[in-house]
């Protein structure tokens, strides 16, 4: 079968399709003909030799993906031959066939896109476990979102919106900040020309209560200042770099910062990946969430895709098509 493979971390450039051996079915797996893959920025990292845990090369990049089940083992229940899935794999996804735990894949309901559903779960995943169980937010929070461009920027002003709240989006483009109005924030910041701080301030009245940051960076330190007091600053990651901040401001204002690593939650609660995911799941095929579209590559191009992430060139999510049928 055809498959991206990245052969040595730090060479994006050099991630390829090749011909690799099709993967067999074990005990309580599932064979998926993949339709769509989304590419992510954790998917970058671990190209990259950046990420937590290090893989090992050779390997097939690709952690989330739509498509169809095309076998099951025998002891597994609940899937059929054709079903429309989705899923998170963590690894293996960019290629025409992927075999995963069946675990690790959901039905999909008719009227999500491909594209849509190969793109949603990790960002919203990411957003829905932040906003209503790592630091819940309420109605009457005001909400600034760093990296409002990205897949989880734009999937945390889209959660924070349907729940009430006055969301300001924070981004470096143009096109970056259309597609934060488009998920539903009531103001945008030009983060190239504009003070975020007095900015934020000025646009929250204030009265800050919340910061969502999965950048990291320089925009950190002015994200936790913007803050009124008692405000949480939410850190989700650092796609521009770790900060060092200085606890004087955190202390003299009564804020809280809070880690938000998803991954850790649900290593020491398995339940809660698919707990969650079921419900971003629900909301967009009920209306409730609406992801915005990706931009779509064949995966030929799959090295053109990861440089596009790791330049932050991307607005929005970037999906591979993989199979005839995505």
């Amino acid at each position: 079968m055809r498959a991206a493979v990245c052969r040595s971390l730090g060479a994006l450039g050099s991630i390829a399709v090749e011909d690799v051996q099709r993967p067999t079915v074990g005990r309580g797996q599932v064979r998926v003909e993949v339709a769509v893959a989304g590419i992510t920025y954790m998917d970058v990292l671990l190209a990259r030799g950046a990420y937590q845990v290090p893989l090992r090369p050779p390997y097939v990049p690709g952690s989330e993906f739509a498509g169809f089940v095309t076998e099951t083992a025998d002891d597994v229940a609940g899937f059929t031959v054709g079903d429309l899935v989705v899923g998170q794999s963590g690894v293996g996804a960019f290629a025409e066939e992927l075999v995963t735990e069946a675990t690790n894949v959901g039905r999909l309901p008719a009227g999500i896109p491909l594209p849509v559903a190969a793109t949603m779960l990790q960002s919203y995943s990411t957003a829905i476990y932040t906003l209503t169980r790592r630091s819940p937010v309420v109605a009457d929070d005001r909400v600034l979102v760093l990296g409002a461009g990205g897949g989880v920027g734009l999937a945390a002003i889209n959660v924070a919106h349907t729940m009430g709240a006055m969301v300001i989006g924070a981004a470096s483009t143009e096109a970056k900040r259309k597609l934060a109005l488009e998920a539903g924030a009531d103001f945008v910041i030009d983060t190239s020309s504009e003070d975020l701080k007095s900015r934020a301030r000025e646009l929250a009245g204030g009265e800050l209560s919340v910061v969502v940051d999965p950048v990291g960076g320089a925009l950190a330190e002015q994200a936790l200042r913007s803050l009124a007091f008692g405000g949480r600053h939410l850190v989700l990651g650092f796609a521009d770099s770790i900060p060092s901040v200085a606890l004087n401001w955190v202390l003299l204002n009564g804020r809280s910062v809070i880690g938000v690593e998803f991954g850790a939650a649900i290593a020491r609660s398995p339940g809660l990946a698919w707990e969650i995911n079921r419900e971003v799941i629900d909301r967009v095929a009920r209306g409730r969430l609406r992801p915005t579209t990706p931009a779509t590559v064949p995966l030929s191009r799959v090295a053109e895709a990861f440089l596009r992430l790791d330049e932050r060139r991307a607005a929005g999510k970037v999906a591979l098509t993989v199979g005839g049928r995505g």
